[in-house]
């Protein structure tokens, strides 16, 4: 066997690509864009947006029925056996868990964003590798890129048998390809009778790979007469002869997840099993994100009300020095910052989701603030709840149930969690597309200023044109409605927080040009800079968000309204002292020192420090396995959880 044709990209080539596959438009306006600019929307999302009765009625039906049948579930089984009973999946499907939001028409249960997002959470809080295996199957899997770009017969084929519990994975990254799909190597090849393609490749962490039914497959079409070529999004059935799923990989935290590694060779594919048009792959699963990344911060929100009801419950119950220990401040600051946090993750969630539901807005930057935020957020969450448990924070579930306690899982849900801040575009992947996406308005006013490969001429003729958009643009960021003492006064004791928003919204936004006429090409290097920004923007929307759903809930009549109103107040009096960490940071940091001091590290100046330790991974392994074209030496480790629901397929 040959070893596999590297593709090797430049860094050019490589953003030409992404810039290729990203949404150009924005036919709908989109909040967190406006805010990005310096322009607080808040006519986008007050009032705070809710489903219709007849929606709510629906999702909260499903609901029941779906909780009592987690609650027959054992999160540590799941633990102790590092996989998923088949009965639980057997049950998830016959309640339609996989089918969620494919349209009844095709068999789903047709639930909104909403209540995709409220099942998942149920579901996630029983084990999260549930949760894991459901939005997997239906946030990147199969059944959203058919919703999107699927024709009429590949949803008639191909939606049914995921809504009945044909489980799907989706095929992109490779042992040597991640976050860069311009070095994607894995091919799919047309046939000579253009009838099929010929997938060859390999893929790694394959998110239900182990037990799919259905894949997506990201392969690259070579281009040729009659073929556009690019990087294409396929329809492959997991048992096609040439499909071997040589591991199942072991993670930190997930100890249920069916993830591993899935070797391809002359898999032939149907042509109309292609998903779009030739090329349009990448495009696809980007696209598929924007709504598909609400499922990360719908478990961790449910971890983060999870984590507030124990830690509610113990610091109650836990006695030290005459009081319980919620009594004493260092612990009560713990708890206010998990219970402010969680109002405001709940917010960010039910705010997004019903824009995605609305579809009046572009949620493109949204839903990327929020699971951005979100996952962050939680993990801190859950380390804070390791400490206010302590020792049995660090203990396992089976330890503590073992000598009689109860069976607090603090420490899975530190591991569980973790993975959220690199799944679906990693923290810093996600800053850097954000960051993308709210400089379009400068990217196309600005031109070849930012164009690092631009001649001079065409630099000075943007220079003329970006004037006209920057002389009418900027002044408006020198005053707005958080400069009055007495504006956004519905908000009452909130609205001090509003206007903060307000400000920052502007500030931020100068900053941002700031940096773009300080860098001008150089401003994408600048990872600290856009990376503050960013954040910022995360804080802010977070903000918004919370105030908003509180100020609803009070004027509502809510029982909880004011209770909410509180819980908002503090939230954003902890914001505001991130927020205003993250603007000092933009220009007073170490970043360039930190930058020099990497290169050197990278250089072998430092090797002195490692002295003294040792390397227990030392010769076990390259630090990325090479792989090569060619059929599988290995064992065919794919393992459905239930029949296979092909017309025809034996039972």
């Amino acid at each position: 066997m040959a070893t596999h044709a590297k593709v090797d990209a430049t860094e050019e080539q490589a953003r030409a690509l992404v810039e290729e596959s990203r949404e150009t438009t924005w036919a709908k306006p989109s909040f967190a864009k406006e805010m990005f600019l310096g322009r607080f929307r808040l006519d986008l999302i007050h009032p705070f947006p809710h489903p219709d009765a007849a929606d709510t009625a629906k999702t909260e039906a499903y609901l029941k029925k779906l909780r009592a049948f987690c609650e027959t579930i054992d999160g540590q089984r799941i633990e102790a056996e590092g996989r998923i009973p088949d009965e639980y999946v057997k049950g998830l499907a016959e309640l339609g868990c996989f089918g969620l939001k494919i349209p009844e028409e095709y068999g789903g249960v047709g639930l909104s964003q909403v209540g995709y997002n409220k099942s998942l959470m149920l579901v996630g809080s029983a084990h999260a590798s549930l949760g894991v295996l459901l939005s997997a199957h239906q946030s990147i899997g199969v059944p959203e890129p058919l919703k999107l770009a699927g024709t009429p017969e590949q949803k008639r084929e191909f939606l049914p048998r995921c809504a009945r519990g044909a489980v799907s994975a989706f095929l992109l990254t490779e042992p040597d390809v991640g976050s860069d799909p311009a070095r994607m190597a894995s091919t799919a090849t047309p046939t000579e009778d253009g009838e099929a393609y010929e997938i060859n490749g390999v893929k790694l962490w394959t998110t239900n790979g182990v037990v799919a039914e259905l894949l997506v497959v990201m392969a690259r079409v070579p281009k040729s007469e009659g073929h556009r070529g690019g990087i294409s999004a396929f329809i492959v059935e997991a048992d096609s002869p040439g499909i071997t799923v040589e591991r199942r990989n072991g993670f930190m935290g997930l100890r249920g997840i069916e993830n591993g590694v899935t070797r391809m060779h002359n898999v032939r594919v149907p042509k109309r099993n292609l998903v779009g048009r030739e090329g349009d792959g990448l495009k696809i699963a980007l696209t598929t994100l924007n709504a598909g990344r609400l499922a990360i911060p719908a478990m961790c929100t449910a971890a983060a009300k999870w984590s507030l009801k124990i830690a509610r419950e113990w610091s109650a119950t836990r006695v030290q020095w005459g009081r319980p220990v919620g009594e004493h401040a260092a612990v009560g600051a713990k708890i206010s910052y998990i219970a402010a946090t969680t109002f405001a993750l709940e917010s960010v969630l039910d705010l997004s989701a019903t824009m995605c539901d609305e579809n009046r807005n572009d949620i493109r930057i949204e839903a990327a603030l929020a699971k951005l935020w979100a996952s962050e957020q939680a993990c801190d969450i859950a380390d804070e709840l390791v400490q206010i448990r302590g020792g049995r924070g660090y203990e396992t579930a089976a330890s503590l149930a073992a000598r009689g306690e109860r069976a607090v899982g603090a420490e899975q849900l530190v591991r569980d969690l973790r993975i959220n801040r690199i799944f679906e575009g990693s923290s810093e992947i996600m800053r850097l597309l954000i960051a993308r996406e709210m400089a379009d308005a400068h990217m196309a006013a600005a031109g070849a200023l930012v164009d690092r490969n631009a001649e001079l001429k065409d630099k000075a003729k943007a220079a003329v044109g970006a004037s006209g958009f920057y002389a009418k643009w900027f002044p408006q960021l020198t005053v707005g409605a958080g400069t009055a003492p007495v504006t956004y006064g519905e908000f009452g004791p909130l609205a001090r927080h509003m206007r903060f928003v307000e400000r920052m919204s502007r500030k931020q936004a100068r900053a941002l040009m700031y940096g773009m006429a300080r860098w001008q090409a150089k401003l994408e290097y600048k990872q600290g800079f856009l990376g503050r920004i960013v954040d910022i923007g995360a804080e802010l929307f977070a903000m918004a968000a919370a105030c908003v759903r509180a100020q609803s809930l009070r004027v509502a009549g809510d029982p909880d309204g004011v209770a909410a109103e509180e819980l908002a107040d503090v939230f954003c009096r902890q914001a505001r002292l991130r927020v205003e960490s993250l603007v000092n940071g933009l220009w007073s940091n170490t970043d360039d020192a930190g930058t020099d001091l990497a290169r050197g590290v990278l250089d072998g100046r430092y090797r002195f420090l490692e002295a003294g330790a040792l390397d227990p991974s030392e010769g076990t392994g390259p630090w990325i396995s090479e792989w090569q074209f060619g059929p599988s030496t290995e064992q065919n480790l794919l393992r459905p959880f239930l029949p296979s629901t092909k017309t025809g397929a034996a039972t």
